[in-house]
């Protein structure tokens, strides 16, 4: 099985891309940082790299093709490349807003794009799992409007790619992350922290709190349930959105 995992250098990309790979299956790990996404590769047997932005169609277009060629047949797609910055909703520049939809939106719907139709060429079916967050189920995340609404549209066009392309047995699924220690979470602490006026302790001590199982998540945790999605256990699930977040929020 061919994977190829955006936003593969760092976090839940990197460890998405090593549950696969320890499953048995070829990984391409593609990035905006090519040497860090090469170096996360090396870490990989059998992993490949190449550049990515997911905010050009031509980049996304010639890594899949440089994926496919490296590879063989495309199986498995996953959208893991993210963004976030922090700003009262007031507060928010275009330049942020722009960024935010960009990557998280505009990116995951391209790059779906791209392998919907690579999956359609080979005509063997696929998997695609977009990865959201829980701010694409809840909107009462503090500082973060312009995010929620970049992982709400995800959701949503999960659910629309999952409809249009379940003809040609494509599924489309997400996984919608909570708190994960990530260095994308350490640096949204000290946003947070800053932007509330507290200590980014208290940022911590929040999150717990708003966690049922009181315990913030890993990225291997995010990436076990991407992998049960592109498993065989998982054939008759598509247009779903998978909460990994402790139960810090309920559907």
């Amino acid at each position: 099985m061919t994977v190829v995992v955006t936003g593969a250098a760092t976090g839940i990309g990197a460890a998405t891309a090593r549950a696969f790979a320890q499953a048995g299956h070829r990984v391409a790990v593609t990035d905006l940082d090519a040497a860090a996404a090469e170096r996360t590769a090396q870490t990989i047997d059998g992993a490949v790299s190449f550049s990515m932005d997911v905010r050009v169609r031509a980049s996304i277009e010639a890594a899949c093709r440089d994926a496919v060629d490296a590879l063989g047949p495309l199986e498995v797609w996953v959208s893991s490349a993210g963004v976030s910055t922090m700003a009262h909703f007031v507060d928010l520049t275009d330049e942020e807003i722009d960024l935010n939809l960009d990557v998280n939106t505009r990116g995951t719907l391209i790059g779906g794009q791209v392998a919907a139709r690579q999956f359609i060429a080979q005509g063997r079916g696929g998997c695609i799992i977009n990865i959201a967050s829980m701010a694409g189920k809840r909107g009462g995340v503090p500082l973060l409007a312009h995010y929620v609404a970049s992982k709400f549209a995800v959701v949503g066009l999960t659910q629309a790619m999952a409809c249009e392309l379940a003809p040609f047995d494509i599924r489309v699924n997400s996984v919608c992350p909570g708190y994960v220690r990530t260095g994308m979470q350490d640096r949204e602490i000290q946003w947070e922290a800053k932007l509330k006026q507290v200590s980014s302790e208290e940022v911590v001590d929040f999150y717990f709190a708003d966690t049922p199982l009181r315990r913030l998540q890993t990225p291997e945790d995010v990436a076990s349930v991407a992998l049960f999605l592109a498993s065989a256990a998982a054939t008759s699930i598509t247009g779903e959105s998978v909460a990994v977040n402790g139960g810090s929020y309920m559907d």
